[in-house]
């Protein structure tokens, strides 16, 4: 029993104390109480179409609403084509049509959360990835009605993931607090990757391993993600996400 009592000692301490401290200091600050009472309006992050030609990718992700908001982020997909007048935005979402287009503004508040740009290609770069975007989001094998589950996916992060997975001209992974982002959408419970050069094993959502140049290495375990991130200098917390030396 001895080796069982350890690693239970260990799943709480690497795992559920680091999302019980997050949900403590959740609870205790201010948030709206539901999300027609949220600020869903622009964060004036992106630049304006109208002054930027060059076309452009951008991933985005932010704390999501309720209690949710303590361990996880959304996250979502928006373009621009070279010239554009305006932006467009992809979510996964659970209500409706699970894969919403332009349903908030394309850098808008996430349930008053502030969000950041997680992958941000433009120019002659995101021309060339622009397509493949969309045809990764119209192939997206969960993209029907009832192609939505909180946990352990697929959801809105598991949507993003894909997606930036089979663009190869995406060399970045989703914030460590994007519970669902390890759901393996493509159906494999092992799977290599050698563009990103990384390793991925999945117990379909509920616990998993993942090496790579990228996302260094991370065990996830119901979702909550802890790692080492070497290439950044960097340590990954359950519910609180990546902390680098060495930036983003």
């Amino acid at each position: 029993m001895r080796p069982l009592k350890l690693l239970l000692l260990l799943i709480a301490g690497v795992y559920l104390l680091p999302a019980a401290l997050s949900a403590l200091l959740w609870w205790a600050g201010e948030h709206p109480g539901s999300w027609h009472q949220a600020n869903w309006d622009s964060a004036r992050i992106l630049p304006s179409p109208a002054d930027s030609r060059p076309a452009a990718l951008y991933i985005m992700a932010a704390r999501t609403g309720g209690m949710k908001g303590a361990i996880s982020q959304h996250s979502w997909i928006v373009v621009k084509e070279e010239g554009a007048a305006s932006y467009e935005r992809w979510d996964k979402v659970g209500w409706g049509m699970p894969i919403r287009q332009n349903h908030r503004a394309a850098d808008g508040f996430w349930y008053s959360n502030l969000p950041v740009i997680v992958v941000a290609v433009t120019g002659p770069a995101a021309e060339r990835v622009i397509p493949q975007v969309r045809e990764a989001i119209a192939a997206y094998p969960f993209a029907a009605t009832g192609g939505y589950h909180i946990f352990p996916g697929p959801n809105s992060n598991t949507f993003v993931a894909h997606v930036m997975r089979a663009v190869p001209g995406i060399a970045a992974t989703l914030p460590a607090a994007a519970v669902g982002r390890d759901y393996p959408s493509e159906g494999r419970l092992v799977a290599l990757d050698p563009a990103r050069a990384e390793l991925r094993l999945s117990l379909w959502g509920y616990a998993g391993l993942v090496i790579g140049w990228e996302s260094g290495l991370e065990v996830n375990f119901l979702g909550l993600v802890a790692g080492l991130d070497p290439r950044r200098l960097g340590i990954k917390i359950p519910a609180f996400g990546t902390y680098t030396l060495l930036g983003p």
